[in-house]
Order: structure tokens, then sequence, then C-alpha cells
């Protein structure tokens, strides 16, 4: 798929180009982002330059993982990343996500995750958005929550990060949870 633009009231979200190299560098650096997301650490300027000249626009071109920098919408720096990722052929994306440091707290990524889930479900005809994230990650929880995913429990050992294995915490996010039809009827389990 050719990279698209979406918009929030506040945000613009497009895909990264090489002259993001720099901002994603300098992000990067965070001590929270590199402890938390499965960024190299320690990040080096390579990192940067691999993740926007060949990781995101591969992904793009493969159809398996769509990354959005998220901006000002009335021009300005870089504030944030989120990216969905294929993890089924049934139609499940993973959402993840960073934000730098000076521009957590003001709502910045929960309204980027919930732009890129409406577009996921209705452009990628997503049936499920998983979040992950490890353990103890409450900023990332928050986000995920305020966006309208519904935490479904603790996994062992299920995110590798800096080569050692972590419990994660797992929610789910379904068309319906945003008032959206989804392309499969679905049938939940009763007690």
């Amino acid at each position: 798929m050719e990279p698209i633009t979406l918009t929030t009231e506040r945000l613009l979200l497009r895909t990264f180009t090489a002259k993001d190299t720099d901002a994603v560098y300098r992000a990067c650096q965070d001590p929270d982002i590199q402890r938390w997301t499965t960024v190299p650490s320690p990040y080096a300027r390579q990192h940067a330059a691999e993740f926007t000249e060949q990781m995101v626009p591969a992904g793009w071109h493969s159809n398996t993982m769509y990354t959005f920098a998220v901006l000002p919408r009335e021009g300005g720096p870089l504030m944030a990343s989120v990216a969905v990722t294929l993890r089924t052929l049934s139609g499940t994306w993973e959402i993840g996500f960073w934000t730098g440091k000076e521009h957590r707290g003001r709502g910045v990524m929960a309204e980027s995750v919930a732009a890129v889930s409406h577009w996921a479900f209705m452009r990628l005809g997503a049936t499920r958005l998983e979040w992950r994230a490890e353990v103890g990650n409450t900023g990332s929880r928050a986000v995920a929550e305020k966006a309208g995913f519904r935490i479904e429990g603790e996994l062992r050992a299920a995110l590798m990060n800096k080569d050692t294995l972590r419990d994660a915490w797992v929610g789910g996010l379904l068309p319906s949870d945003l008032g959206l039809t989804g392309s499969h009827p679905y049938l939940p389990a009763t007690s």
C-alpha cells in the first residue's frame, strides 16, 4: 500500500521519511523509550536511519506494518510514533507506540491510537487490535485504556525485550468497541 496521511483535530499522522532520522534518533535517547520498547539500547543514529529508510518503507510495501510519525497538525516537531503490525491472517493486528518525553501527558498518543485503530478497522479490515506492554509500563496501559482497549490479562514470558522474556499485559479492541461493524460476525462466549 502507498503510505497515507491521517489527521485528527490536533494531529497529523504520516509515514516517516529520511528527513525524520535525526528527530527519531533524539527521541529514542530517552531512557524510558529504551526501557519500555523494543528499540535497541543504546540507540545509535544508524538505528534511526534503518528505521526511517528501511523498516518503515518495507512495512508499507509488504502490507505487514504501517508506521506513522505523529506531528502537530499545524506543523511542528515529531511528537511520537504509532504502528500496526499484522499478527494473524484472520485479521488480528498489534498496535505499538512511543511518545517523546516532552509530549507525554497531553493525550497525544491516545488521540493517535484512536485514529490509527479506526483506520485499521475501516481500511485494513482488521477484526481485532491487540496491545501488549511489559507489566509495569503504566503509561502505555493508560493510553490503551483511554483509547478503548479492554485489558484482557497478563501473559507470562510473552514479550521479548533486550534478549529477555518478560511478562506482558495484553488488551484487545474490537470494531464494535468503537461503534463500527466488523467484517465478520462475533459470537462472544457465554457462561
